[in-house]
């Protein structure tokens, strides 16, 4: 996700849906469970104002979702980063994640394997 400049005065909460690709229901999510690093701002009408930095922050929840972290380890991670001095544990946390997800590859790598030698079956039997 890119960010594109936030206005002033802030997003609502549907223009910060928009643009990091969450659904409006998936922030109100995020915050409840404290996945945002603050509660967002308020305008005057009640209204949630995202600022530039959290639509930032919007993205590497994005990002930490996408990858598969479940959301126990994205709230650990939260958390860590509210701590001053924490970087050693949230790499750690990275580095868990990751080698989950390099386990994850190499099994879809197994699979796509197989899929392609049925594929190379069925051509020759096929062409002949």
């Amino acid at each position: 996700m890119t960010v594109t400049e936030v206005p002033a005065e802030g997003l609502t909460i549907s223009g910060a849906a928009e643009l990091s690709g969450l659904s409006v229901d998936t922030l109100r999510y995020y915050e409840k469970e404290g996945l945002s690093l603050h509660r967002p701002e308020r305008s005057a009408s009640g209204q949630r104002r995202y600022t530039e930095e959290d639509v930032r922050w919007l993205g590497t929840l994005v990002m930490l979702r996408r990858t598969g972290m479940p959301i126990r380890d994205v709230r650990r991670f939260v958390d860590l980063y509210r701590i001053e001095g924490s970087e050693p544990q949230r790499m750690a946390i990275l580095e868990a994640h990751r080698e989950h997800v390099l386990e994850q590859l190499s099994e879809v790598q197994t699979h796509l394997d197989a899929i392609n030698r049925k594929i190379d079956f069925y051509k020759e039997k096929v062409n002949g």
